[in-house]
């Protein structure tokens, strides 16, 4: 099957569009055409090693972690899908694949696609969409009537995190560059606020949540911008204590610690809470999402669809920066 392999560490250049072994499907998976996949900024992280001691593969690597396709066949002991199937996955962590014809993943991390749902929408949510909805509903636990600051709310977390944050019924506070400024206002947010012409913090002090996709001098800020007592969930910087302990091998934990005493000091001094995440494969979650998007709350974005052939592209206009929405890629799985 064709797939996009890397077969070490680096830039653009090591990806390769080649032939590649089907994948091994175990009792307890699920073999997919895949029809759709998207791509996260996780992709290209990890194919430069930034996200290096959290997954440490073993090469060669197929890239890709958000698929939406078809099920071609099932394990002996999968007992709740069938061939011909229409799904959707964020694959484990260990796992990653969906830039390829097909892939295999645990039944676990599967979900149900109804027709009434496209696969380029059901691309775009598995992880953008269950980070955004870990990251305010568990992590922030964001309540009704709250309010909430979301950070790049253009991006493909940012836009599924204002829909979702306006169904658990907070009001919504979120950044964006100029030209992105009507868009965001139309996915919902309360006050759009252009970071390139206005004062984030003047606009925006005093909020109960903020949710930082930025990380690094973001996350400083964001700590001096809620409220006293508020929290900022961040998912683009270094782990706080817990997050090394559940991410990071032991010899990581001190090098983090280190990194991240001045977020600790503005912490304590601005009386705020930090904590940062890492989304988790969940298909009953997942499912909940693709209701939302059946009953017309939740409207993936997406800004452009690539065939596979085209992954380069693909992978330039996202490492570009300021995508409105998702980045699609098509692999056109043989039937």
């Amino acid at each position: 099957m064709k797939a996009v392999v890397i077969h070490r560490y680096g830039g653009p250049e090591v990806m390769r569009l080649e032939e590649f072994p089907e994948p091994r499907v175990g009792p307890r998976d699920v073999l997919i055409d895949v029809h759709a996949a998207s791509l996260n900024p996780i992709d290209y992280k990890f194919r430069e090693r930034k996200t290096w001691p959290v997954l440490r593969p073993t090469f060669p690597v197929v890239l890709g972690c958000d698929v939406a396709g078809v099920v071609r066949a099932v394990g002996a002991e999968v007992k709740g899908f069938a061939p011909g199937d229409r799904v959707l996955s964020r694959l484990e962590r260990e796992r990653m694949g969906a830039l390829a014809e097909r892939v295999a993943a645990a039944e676990s991390v599967v979900a149900h696609l109804p027709d009434e749902v496209d696969f380029d929408d059901a691309a775009t949510l598995p992880l953008a969409g269950l980070t955004a909805l870990q990251a305010l509903r568990e992590q922030a636990e964001l309540k009704a009537g709250e309010s909430v600051l979301i950070l790049a709310g253009a991006g493909g977390v940012g836009s599924l995190a204002i829909q979702i944050a306006k169904i658990l019924g907070a009001k919504v506070l979120a950044t964006t560059s100029t030209r992105n400024v009507q868009f965001v206002k139309d996915l919902g947010a309360d006050e759009v606020i252009d970071y390139t012409r206005e004062d984030v913090a003047a606009r925006a002090r005093g909020v109960d949540v903020i949710f930082d996709t930025l990380g690094g001098k973001s996350e400083l800020d964001s700590l001096r911008t809620v409220k006293q007592g508020g929290i900022v969930v961040g998912i683009g910087g270094m782990p706080d204590a817990t997050g090394a302990r559940d991410l990071l091998p032991w010899f990581a934990r001190p090098v983090v610690w280190l990194s991240s005493r001045e977020r600790r000091r503005v912490a304590s001094e601005t009386g705020a809470r930090f904590r940062y995440f890492f989304m988790r494969s969940d298909p009953v979650e997942l499912a909940e999402l693709v209701r939302w998007v059946t009953e017309g709350r939740l409207r993936p974005a997406i800004q452009r669809a690539f065939a596979l052939a085209e992954y380069a592209e693909a992978f330039a206009e996202i490492e570009g920066g300021h995508v409105r929405g998702k980045i699609i890629v098509r692999p056109r799985a043989a039937p």
